[in-house]
């Protein structure tokens, strides 16, 4: 009954998205502009194809995606950061948590997230960071099952062009935000969070010092299960600190619905990498379009069933929050009224 209510609750919310209040402000607007739905899918047709075999972690196809991901974030100017450039390593053999004790340790076993960043231009305020990430894993390959590709163009191929896309937009701009971002594709999510996880141990910025985090995960389709989700998407966690309000804001000036699930929202904040930082004490959220969709974790998601112009608004309202954020003054804040923010607040205040 409650997923009856949750579904016919959402439609209701979603089928009919508000006209933008206000305009996006003009500073802005060349990041927002530079955001291609053409770019994304060329590259999405590239990550998601059946040549990277699925990406599971570890195999070749994730190398080949590692490589591909690292390229354009040189392309794109950023600064390397890593024990290699764009490269934070892992031993996947030491840090696996599904791992067979008794089984002998697995051979492309070195794992890597991909890292750059974009330095701010405040004399104080560029030693704080926003991260913004997606995992760029899939589950690999399974014999006898469609074809046996596990191509994960929605999940979450679609968070990690929308990454890459942010990144090239906000480069680009002449002028730099405030605070410096950070911008990570992690392995490994597949596996329960390993990525993200291994950086939230093992951070190339100071935790204490990054001030939020955005997470882009099937952002791709519109055809969730509980209908179609146009020119809208939906925050983990929304009212767990600032940055469920911030993406709204964003989203009234950019007219996309920005909103919380009645059950997902709050369900699902733990299943995806926002949880890895957000146990450091970092607000960080994860925004999707869609929760549940045909082919979700099957053989059919392919890259040419995204709808590319509704990302590419999405993506949009993701950046003028992380704009937001980076030039604002005040850095987020976890809910001291919500008991489910409790223990993240905790940590937060912990640190200080």
């Amino acid at each position: 009954m409650l997923a009856t209510l949750a579904s016919a609750a959402s439609l209701a919310y979603a089928a009919a998205p508000s006209a933008p209040t206000a305009a996006a402000p003009a500073v802005a607007a060349p990041i927002l502009d530079r955001i291609s739905a053409t770019a994304m899918r060329g590259n999405l047709a590239f990550l998601a194809s059946d040549a990277l075999e699925g990406r599971g972690t570890p195999s070749r196809g994730l190398d080949i995606a590692a490589e591909f991901i690292a390229s354009q974030f040189r392309a794109a100017g950023l600064e390397p950061l890593g024990d290699e450039p764009y490269f934070q390593t892992a031993d996947w053999n030491k840090i696996n948590p599904r791992r067979d004790k008794n089984a002998a340790p697995a051979a492309p076993a070195k794992v890597r997230n991909v890292v750059g960043i974009l330095r701010g231009s405040d004399p104080v305020l560029k030693d704080t960071y926003i991260l913004v990430t997606a995992h760029y894993d899939h589950v690999g390959m399974k014999p006898g099952e469609g074809d046996g590709i596990f191509n994960g163009a929605n999940d979450d191929g679609s968070g990690t062009v929308s990454v890459i896309e942010l990144a090239k937009a906000f480069a680009a701009n002449k002028e730099r935000p405030k605070r410096s971002i950070v911008f990570m594709t992690v392995f490994g999510e597949e596996h329960g969070l390993v990525g993200s996880r291994y950086y939230g141990a093992n951070p190339l910025v100071p935790i204490e010092k990054t001030v939020a985090g955005i997470n882009i995960e099937q952002v791709g389709r519109t055809d969730d299960s509980e209908g179609p989700q146009q020119r809208a998407f939906a925050v983990t966690g929304y009212d767990f600190s600032d940055v469920g309000e911030i993406l709204k804001k964003a989203g009234d000036q950019t007219g996309i619905k920005v909103w919380k699930h009645p059950v997902n929202s709050d369900k699902y904040f733990a299943h995806s990498d926002n949880q890895a930082l957000a146990d450091q004490g970092i607000p960080a959220h994860t925004v999707s379009v869609a929760y549940a969709f045909p082919d979700y974790h099957g053989a059919g998601d392919h890259w040419d069933k995204i709808d590319y112009e509704n990302m590419a608004a999405v993506d949009r309202t993701v950046a003028l929050a992380i704009w937001n954020i980076a030039n604002s003054s005040e850095a987020p804040k976890w809910s001291k009224s919500n008991p489910k923010a409790a223990k993240y607040l905790g940590v937060q205040e912990g640190r200080r």
